[in-house]
């Protein structure tokens, strides 16, 4: 349970540097992230704090792919969570 702690932890935070670099990017004309990456990790347990970096910072607020698909992934992420604290994982 520690480590799935430290975990979110961990990736939460990248979420939110990744973003913010994403959105400095885009203001100075440089490379920029790719979207699939950014879904990516939404995914991978960081959309609560990419979801809130976007409206903080104002990144990504016009894409629909980014607006509804990244509180999707954490609804889906969160039934997954319950359903296995739940069921236990041979529920999966």
């Amino acid at each position: 349970m520690f480590y799935l702690v430290l975990y979110l932890i961990l990736i939460n935070l990248v979420a939110i540097i990744v973003t913010a670099h994403d959105k400095l990017a885009a203001i100075h004309h440089r490379r920029r992230i790719p979207e699939r990456v950014l879904l990516l990790i939404s995914a991978m347990g960081g959309a609560p704090a990419m979801y809130l970096t976007m409206l903080v910072i104002r990144h990504k607020t016009r894409k629909p792919l980014f607006m509804i698909g990244i509180p999707l992934i954490f609804i889906l992420e969160l039934v997954i969570i319950l359903v296995t604290a739940h069921y236990g994982f041979h529920a999966i």
